[in-house]
């Protein structure tokens, strides 16, 4: 069995010895640590996936220039000479 932090106070309220009072308090610290955990995780969570959509925005735009790139190679490939201006020899 298991307490929630809302039994742990109802059950710190009935029991008086200075041990259980010590025990109750370490138990609510815990349950502060835990929630504190909790929230840096999810910040963690968020921040990470911010840093992926980030990354595949990036991934698209790379992939756009190398089209780009390789559209323009094709373009030289397939221009026809320029005929020579000036003096003919």
């Amino acid at each position: 069995m298991a307490f929630s932090e809302h039994g742990v106070l109802m059950l710190s309220s009935v029991l008086n010895s200075p041990k259980a009072i010590q025990v109750n308090i370490q138990i609510m610290r815990i349950f502060s640590r835990i929630r504190q955990m909790l929230f840096d995780t999810t910040e963690i969570r968020l921040v990470i996936e911010e840093i992926i959509k980030r990354a595949d925005k990036q991934d698209k735009s790379i992939e756009l220039i190398f089209q780009y790139v390789d559209e323009i190679m094709q373009k030289k490939e397939t221009q026809s000479p320029r005929t020579a201006i000036g003096y003919k020899f």
